[in-house]
């Protein structure tokens, strides 16, 4: 009888490229592309994991590289996003429509195996289509409640994945790339003010859509170009007292960011501190910096916003 073996453990690294087998049976094809690239060993490993790495499929398990992306990118001599250019997820946009998934729902999805590891053609949900096409994959499991907690594997899907979503949010797509890399530029020298004036000026060219006048609309747009940034990035996380919007991680700094639309940025920035969300972060050996942003629904454009070291 056939037996699925896609979640037993003896069987968690048979497919794909586990992180000893990079190091050992690849390692001169690590030095070889770090060498093309101009970089040491350890920053060449460093960028393999970042963007192909993070695939589990039972828990625990060991990391597992996408083979084809990782070959690609040895093969080439450059990280690039060989996975989302070998075709385009139009059937996975079509799905996401279907049961009104939107991209802030696409991290950290706690379900059973039952919900993700299920035939793809009587799914209740977009979960089994999600993990078992490789665009998230099990990153957690609690064991008391038996829920596995699913997420974006790796900065490979999760730019990828952003590029092919901000089509159907804003038309002129190929100049918001551009523009989110002059951003990723600011933010990494910590500039976020330059970065917020720079999305504020592209916003302005625009062109004006039916569902732009929605506050639903230009909250996903900036989750999908926050996490096109190609930075750690996380939504709704939950504190004590509330929900931050978005929290997003630059390095060795932390930007807890609110957003408002149709108010003011300082009504964001009070919410910030009346429910001390910057203290859920207190411990973190980083730099806090709480950024809160208003949005003109009329102007379909960001307003005013503030920013304050934490």
């Amino acid at each position: 009888n056939i037996e699925n073996i896609s979640m037993d453990r003896q069987y968690a690294a048979i497919c794909g490229i586990t992180k000893e087998e990079l190091l050992t049976q690849m390692s001169i094809d690590i030095d070889i592309m770090a060498d093309k690239m101009g970089i040491g060993r350890e920053q060449m490993i460093t960028k393999l994991i970042e963007n192909y790495d993070g695939y589990h499929f039972t828990w625990p398990s060991p990391d597992i590289f996408n083979p084809f992306s990782l070959l690609m990118a040895m093969s080439k001599g450059e990280i690039g996003a060989y996975w989302f250019g070998s075709g385009t997820p139009t059937y996975l946009i079509e799905m996401m429509r279907k049961f009104g998934t939107q991209p802030s729902d696409l991290s950290a999805i706690v379900l059973q195996a039952s919900r993700f590891d299920a035939p793809t053609e009587t799914m209740q949900s977009i979960a089994p289509l999600l993990y078992q096409s490789g665009y998230i994959t099990i990153k957690d499991y609690d064991p008391e409640s038996g829920l596995y907690t699913l997420d974006l594997p790796n900065r490979e899907i999760r730019v990828g994945l952003m590029e092919s979503l901000l089509p159907y949010y804003i038309e002129k797509a190929d100049e918001t790339t551009t523009t989110a890399a002059r951003m990723q530029v600011m933010i990494r020298k910590g500039n976020m003010d330059g970065a917020l004036q720079l999305l504020q000026a592209f916003l302005e060219t625009v062109p004006y859509t039916d569902n732009a006048k929605s506050e639903g609309h230009w909250q996903q747009t900036l989750v999908i170009i926050f996490r096109l940034l190609g930075f750690p990035s996380e939504v709704e996380v939950h504190t004590k007292d509330g929900r931050i919007d978005m929290v997003m991680k630059a390095g060795s700094t932390i930007y807890i960011m609110e957003i408002k639309t149709n108010r003011d940025a300082r009504a964001a920035m009070k919410q910030i501190d009346r429910k001390a969300y910057a203290s859920r972060y207190a411990l973190e050996e980083a730099r806090i910096v709480k950024v809160a942003i208003n949005f003109d629904l009329g102007q379909r454009n960001l307003a005013d916003w503030l920013i304050e070291e934490a």
